[in-house]
C-alpha cells in the first residue's frame, strides 16, 4: 500500500510539474487576425469577468467601442475601468442586463437603442452552469430560461440594430457539453425531472440549434452567425456547484486561462471571410464537428416556434 501511494504522489508531482507545458498543448487556437476594428459598436452579455471580460478588453484594444452588459454592474464598472486602462480606449461602457428576467432584457434593449444607431457585433457570452434547481423571474428552469431563452430574446430586440449595420455577427458561447444535450419538449422546464448537468447540456445544445436557425433565416441580410466552444476554462462559471469549483480549483493548472478561453469568440468576431460559415460551431478557432442532435433541422424549427411562444413574440 505504502508503495502504491508514493507511487501515485510521484505520478501527481510529476503531473503539476509539466502542467505548463500540458495547459500550453491544450490551449487550443489563437485568434490571429490583425484586423482593428475603430467605430464598430459590440454588445457582450457576462464581460464583467472571465471569457466574456477578455474578448470585451481585446475588441477595446483593437478600436471597438464595447457596451459590457452584466447583471452586477459594480463589478461590471469595475471591469471597465480595467479595460480602459489597459487599453487607453475610454468607449467602454457598462449597461444593467439581467438575462434571468424578460424585462430587464426589454429595458436594456430599449435603452441600447436609443443609445446606439449601430450594432456591429453581439456576442452572448453570459451563462450559467450546474446550478441547483431554480427558476427565472419569468418562471424558465434557469440553464434554460438565462442561457437560451435570455439570449433569443435580447438577439430578437436587437437584431434591426444589426441588420440596419451590415456587415454584422451574431456570436452565441455553445459548450461541447451540447454532445450529452437532449431537447426534451416534454419537460423543457424541467418539472418532472431535474439534474443540473442535463440542464445544462439542454441549454448548450439548445445555443447550437438557434444559432443554426438563425443563419438559415438570416441569409442574405448581412448578418451572420456562430456558436462557439471556448474550452474548459478556468472562470467563474462552476460557482453554483461545490464539487465542481473543487474539481476546477484541483485540475486548474491544465485547464485554458480566460484569454485562451476567448480566442474563439474573437475568431468569429473579427475573421475576415467567415460568413460562407454562418450557423456553424467553432472550438480552437476553427469549424468544428457537432452531435447528431445538433443539427436535425426539425428540432431547430420546433425549438425556435417554441422559444417564440414562451417569451410571447411573433420572429419570423
Amino acid at each position: 500500500m505504502l508503495v502504491i501511494l508514493v507511487l501515485l504522489a510521484s505520478s501527481l508531482s510529476i503531473l503539476y510539474l509539466t502542467a505548463p507545458s500540458i495547459r500550453k498543448f491544450f490551449a487550443g487556437g489563437v485568434c490571429t487576425t490583425s484586423v482593428q476594428i475603430p467605430g464598430k459598436v459590440v454588445v457582450i452579455t457576462g464581460a464583467n469577468t472571465g471569457i466574456g471580460k477578455e474578448t470585451a478588453r481585446e475588441l477595446a484594444r483593437r478600436g471597438a467601442r464595447v457596451y459590457i452588459a452584466c447583471r452586477d454592474v459594480l463589478k461590471g464598472e469595475s471591469a471597465a475601468s480595467e479595460i480602459r486602462a489597459d487599453t487607453k480606449n475610454s468607449q467602454v461602457l457598462v449597461r444593467k442586463l439581467d438575462l434571468s428576467d424578460t424585462k430587464s432584457i426589454r429595458a436594456f434593449a430599449e435603452g441600447f437603442l436609443a443609445e446606439e444607431k449601430k450594432l456591429h457585433i453581439l456576442i452572448n457570452n453570459a451563462g450559467v452552469m450546474m446550478c441547483p434547481y431554480s427558476k427565472t423571474t419569468d418562471g424558465f428552469e434557469t440553464h434554460f430560461g438565462v442561457n437560451h431563452l435570455g439570449h433569443f430574446l435580447l438577439t430578437y430586440l436587437l437584431l434591426g440594430r444589426l441588420k440596419e449595420s451590415t456587415p454584422a455577427r451574431v456570436i452565441n458561447l455553445s459548450s461541447v457539453a451540447h454532445l450529452a444535450g437532449k431537447i426534451r419538449f416534454y419537460d423543457l422546464q424541467s418539472k418532472k425531472r431535474y439534474f443540473s448537468a442535463f440542464a445544462y447540456s439542454q441549454s448548450k445544445l439548445a445555443n447550437v440549434l438557434f444559432t443554426r436557425e438563425l443563419a438559415k433565416r438570416l441569409q442574405g441580410t448581412g448578418v451572420t452567425t456562430y456558436s462557439v466552444h471556448p474550452g474548459i476554462v478556468l472562470s467563474e462559471i462552476t460557482r453554483h456547484s461545490y464539487l465542481l469549483c473543487l474539481l476546477w480549483r484541483l485540475f486548474s493548472p491544465f485547464f485554458k486561462t480566460t484569454w485562451q478561453g476567448a480566442q474563439t469568440s474573437l475568431h468569429c468576431a473579427l475573421e475576415e471571410g467567415l460568413e460562407p460559415l454562418s450557423g456553424k460551431y467553432f472550438s480552437d478557432c476553427k469549424r468544428t464537428w457537432v452531435s447528431p442532435r445538433a443539427r436535425n433541422k426539425k428540432t431547430a424549427e420546433r425549438l425556435w416556434s417554441v422559444s417564440c411562444e414562451l417569451l410571447g413574440i411573433q420572429w419570423e
